[in-house]
């Protein structure tokens, strides 16, 4: 998992989020962040996450939290993600896994005994700062927001 701990400074990146928008770290300074990792966008329990996240949208970002998501789908598949879901805030394509390796969040993972590279599902709450606050490693993808606003 993430080689991250919490106090940490959040690693900074810049990147294009999936309409074109260039969003910096330090973009959200002054706010707290939820910054979400996903395996893979459409899937039964990245959707599962990101809805109950936009669900709840309104509840977190009256709490002052900001929310941001990354996976290494593409462009296109974060469009149609996004436009499906009519999710609030916005996604970005690391289709490089730039990020996703600054945070600890690619690497070997096993299923059904198989190993292969892929991304871990982590929320990392990154206070107004920049610092890590909280690092979520085990995320209930139908409570994830529940789960956060639990520790707040």
């Amino acid at each position: 998992m993430t080689h991250l701990k919490v106090g940490d400074i959040a690693p900074e990146f810049e990147a294009v989020d999936e309409q074109g928008n260039t969003i910096k770290l330090s973009d959200y300074r002054g706010k707290k962040l939820i910054l979400f990792t996903y395996p893979k966008a459409m899937t039964p329990g990245c959707t599962a996450e990101a809805c109950n996240l936009s669900d709840n949208y309104k509840l977190l970002t009256n709490k002052g939290f900001a929310i941001l998501g990354l996976s290494a789908d593409d462009t296109k598949k974060q469009i149609r993600f996004k436009e499906k879901y009519n999710f609030p805030y916005p996604l970005i394509p690391d289709t490089e896994k730039i990020i996703l390796n600054l945070y600890g969040a690619w690497g070997l993972k096993k299923m059904y005994g198989r190993e292969y590279e892929g991304i871990y599902r982590i929320t990392f709450i990154i206070d107004q700062e920049g610092k890590i606050e909280k690092i979520f490693e085990k995320v209930k993808t139908k409570e994830h927001a529940a789960q956060i606003l639990a520790e707040y």
